[in-house]
């Protein structure tokens, strides 16, 4: 009941014109705070909590995120079988499946072409598990980042075909890659694509092509990752053999404990954790638990991780390792790792990905510092910028991902960030923000020949050009992002669930917290606000974060961290807060340190009271 009055107690400042929660109109990061359940969903969220029994908290955060009365088992309780569509429904799955059936039942050498992220890795890893249950030996091939980029290349799809493949398999990439599928097509070897990129219209010929985003696909499950794809073809390719009978006396292989690679890589994609994909994530980590998989249990043990896996560990633990090899090692050793390795095999391969993990932050520290220090003279130059283009022939082309990543944290924009090799090209990775579609600009670039390859989702994509188009790039972008990038920051805010006390959180609260997850992209975890909160004992710990303590009025206290915000306005606030009382918004959750179990607030922005209505 604790819980229920504070959150109740302290309304939102619904009541205030602009609707600003605790009247904050603009709080450090410069936005407004405001309610995530607004006033129309009220009534839903009570009738939420009438039909099925469930605290208010709970209904509030349910209704919040947008979930229909009828939809509320299947969210708490989503499960595959409920929630995943015919395999059918995509276009060419029923021809991939007939073809994957085939190679498996003539014992066919098969090569698996695979992006070198983590839902390439853990797509490469599903497909060659998956053929290893009928005996079939698949290669796993994983460009090099640095040599080759992204995507098939001519050069590999030779060297593929001269080892013997008879059927290639790409997967997570392939949708664009024209010419070098056609050195397969000339040569009379079959291709079946697999990814979730955004496509063109004119597509590769190949043998089949799954990608729901493809402009003639109509199953709408564009918001799936590349592993999702996979594990329903893997499904339709079970239903194929046994509907042949081929396969008789051989058990099945079981497909539900492949669930923790699908879910590692929904996570680490960042695709909206809705429907199937939540269901994924639900019963993938419950796979994870079981610590089947060799590789990702010695994964789990070198980095330390001592509990129950959730999707912040896959996602900010586990997948940062798997990415390390592809950013500055050997791209292949997260996928080897996945799909075979043997115990001492997967110990040495997770070591080495522990240790390069280490190294790619430190490369990422340094460069994080000078691409903070130019985007903020960019902002200064022209506080319209619709988004953030900077480079270095000093960055590394595996950690710009990275560095754009963290200046859409910090500054709210679009970024685009460019590694410059000695030759004058350039490679760029690029990050949005919610409301401005990059994959889509990047795409028409391609087409108005400013860059000479890329792509990919509304939210993150890749390109390469010249260094003499760059002037030509920002001016495109410039006409094409701004109307758009300036009405996204003009409606920036924060959205809040609810105002706590320390007192209220308690292990009840975080069981109902947790009922509405996994959280991620399109889920998002439930933020709090402890309004006018004295911060105590704050001081800079580990890699640039702040740990401090927030107390109440009544003397209550909560732990409290701001990750990577030393350096940063916000870790400043909390610094020099000297015991002066801040509303302070973030999200709870579980910390385990030294065999201590613990809860605590992850700061995500503070206010001062003193300066709102």
């Amino acid at each position: 009941m604790g819980t229920m009055r504070a959150v109740r107690k302290i309304r939102t400042g619904e009541d205030s014109p602009q609707g600003a929660f605790l009247g904050v109109e603009r709080s450090l990061r410069g936005l407004q705070w405001r309610e995530r359940l607004e006033a129309a969903a009220r009534n839903s969220a009570i009738a939420i909590s009438q039909r099925y029994g469930l605290p208010e908290l709970l209904g509030r955060v349910l209704a919040g995120r947008g979930i229909g009365l009828d939809e509320v088992p299947n969210v708490l309780e989503p499960r595959i079988k409920a929630l995943m569509p015919n395999p059918s429904s995509l276009r060419d799955m029923d021809k991939a499946a007939v073809r994957l059936a085939n190679a498996i039942l003539n014992h066919e050498r098969v090569a698996i072409f695979g992006d070198y992220d983590v839902d390439g890795a853990c797509s490469a890893a599903l497909l060659k598990r998956f053929l290893a249950a009928y005996d079939v030996k698949a290669r796993i091939y994983i460009p090099d980042r640095i040599a080759e980029g992204y995507g098939p290349n001519p050069e590999a799809i030779e060297a593929l075909i001269e080892e013997g493949a008879t059927l290639i398999v790409t997967v997570d990439c392939g949708t664009t890659s024209h010419e070098p599928l056609a050195v397969a097509r000339r040569r009379g070897i079959d291709v079946v694509v697999i990814d979730h990129h955004q496509a063109d219209e004119r597509l590769p010929e190949v043998h089949a092509l799954i990608n729901a985003n493809r402009q003639d696909d109509l199953s709408g499950l564009g918001h799936l990752c590349a592993a999702g794809v996979t594990f329903m073809l893997l499904v339709a390719v079970a239903r194929e053999l046994r509907g042949r009978s081929a396969v008789a006396g051989r058990p099945a292989p079981n497909l539900l404990g492949l669930l923790d690679l699908v879910a590692l890589a929904t996570v680490c994609d960042v695709v909206p954790l809705a429907g199937l994909n939540r269901a994924y994530v639900k019963q993938g980590l419950e796979v994870m638990r079981l610590r089947g998989n060799l590789g990702l249990r010695a994964l789990s043990d070198a980095a330390g991780l001592a509990v129950a896996p959730t999707s912040y560990h896959l996602g900010f633990v586990l997948g940062p390792r798997i990415n390390a090899g592809g950013r500055i090692g050997d791209a292949g050793l997260g996928a080897r790792l996945l799909a075979d390795a043997n115990e001492a095999e997967a110990a040495r391969v997770a070591a080495l990905l522990d240790k390069l993990n280490r190294e790619r932050k430190a490369i990422e520290a340094a460069m994080l510092e000078e691409a903070m220090a130019r985007a903020e003279r960019l902002i200064e130059e022209d506080g319209d910028v619709p988004l953030l283009l900077l480079g270095s022939e000093q960055f590394h082309k595996g950690v710009i991902g990275l560095v754009a990543s963290r200046l859409v944290e910090r500054f709210g924009r679009p970024a685009c960030v460019i590694a410059w090799d000695a030759h004058g090209e350039g490679t760029g990775s690029l990050r949005s923000v919610a409301g401005l579609d990059i994959g889509a600009a990047v795409r028409a670039a391609v087409a108005a020949k400013i860059v000479s390859k890329g792509g990919g989702h509304a939210m993150a994509a890749g390109l390469t050009l010249a260094r003499d188009n760059l002037d030509r790039l920002a001016a495109y972008f410039q006409s094409r992002l701004a109307v758009a990038a300036r009405g996204v920051r003009a409606t920036a805010a924060l959205l809040v669930d609810g105002a706590l006390t320390p007192g209220s959180v308690s292990d009840e609260l975080m069981g109902l917290v947790d009922k509405a997850g996994p959280f991620g992209q399109g889920n998002p975890q439930p933020r709090f606000v402890f309004p006018a909160h004295r911060v105590k004992f704050a001081k800079v710990v580990g890699e640039a974060h702040v740990r401090c303590t927030l107390e109440a009025g009544d003397g209550s206290r909560l732990d409290a961290v701001a990750f990577r915000a030393a350096a940063q306005p916000l870790g400043a606030a909390l610094l020099e807060a000297a015991g002066m009382p801040l509303h302070v918004a973030g999200h709870l959750r579980r910390d385990t340190w030294n065999g201590r179990n613990r809860r605590e607030l992850v700061i995500e922005d503070v206010a001062d009271p003193r300066r709102q209505s």
